[in-house]
């Protein structure tokens, strides 16, 4: 693709996810995800091509001008949107996939100081929520939700909703996957394992209550019980 469809293509994808954007011109000049994807785009360029301390200085631009990190090394394949962007950090060995979109916070990093391939790879139509933290050299599926503060440290197969820390998968059993032009962003929508547990108890426990107050009452009318030797 292009330098100039390319463009258009970066420009078109934050219109489309992000209701707060009115025209391309205000996306140029207003948008920081925006922005740190076009000196992103140039750094890795650069470090391609040999020139890794120029890459780093532009990183190390990118990262002053728009509180995003992206290290030159890092591979983001099409339709890639930062929302806000402030405090995105993501690694030197992370391979992002197409139509995905992380919010404020998030970190693609690493867990030590194993080289090579140490930080995560990234599926096609993934929106990781606010503050969620994926972590070393794992795979997450295409079609995959992180919660808003969720930490990540194993595989995630596709179609799933991730929660919680450490992250737990909850499969989406029977839901429609939807195709491209319909991701889901609505991270704010997500299950919550922890709180379905703790009211299927309350709700267990009311079963109970009332059980034993039939049995109470059936104890209160039965006179053989009452006076029985």
């Amino acid at each position: 693709m292009g330098f100039f469809k390319t463009l258009k293509r970066d420009l078109d994808v934050v219109l489309e996810r992000d209701p707060a954007a009115r025209s391309r011109l205000e996306v140029i000049l207003c948008y920081p995800g925006f922005h740190a994807l076009l000196w992103h785009r140039l750094a890795h360029w650069l470090w391609k091509r040999g020139w890794l301390l120029l890459a780093r200085l532009v990183s190390q631009l990118n990262r002053t001008l728009t509180q995003i990190e992206i290290h030159p090394g890092a591979q983001i394949g099409e339709g890639f949107f930062i929302d806000h962007g402030a405090g995105v950090v993501i690694g030197e060995t992370t391979i992002i996939g197409n139509n995905v979109t992380l919010y404020q916070g998030v970190t693609l990093g690493g867990t030590g100081k194993e080289k090579g391939k140490r930080h995560p790879t990234i599926g096609n139509n993934v929106v990781i929520s606010t503050g969620a933290k994926v972590l070393g050299s794992i795979t997450i599926g295409d079609n995959v939700r992180i919660g808003a503060g969720s930490v990540v440290l194993k595989d995630v197969p596709p179609n799933c909703t991730v929660v919680g820390v450490p992250g737990r998968v909850v499969v989406r059993n029977g839901a429609r996957v939807k195709p491209i032009e319909e991701i889901d962003l609505n991270h704010h929508l997500l299950p919550d394992p922890i709180a379905e547990a703790m009211q299927a108890l309350q709700n267990r426990i009311n079963s109970l209550e009332e059980r034993l107050q039939e049995l109470e009452k059936e104890a209160q009318h039965d006179k053989s019980l009452q006076y029985a030797k």
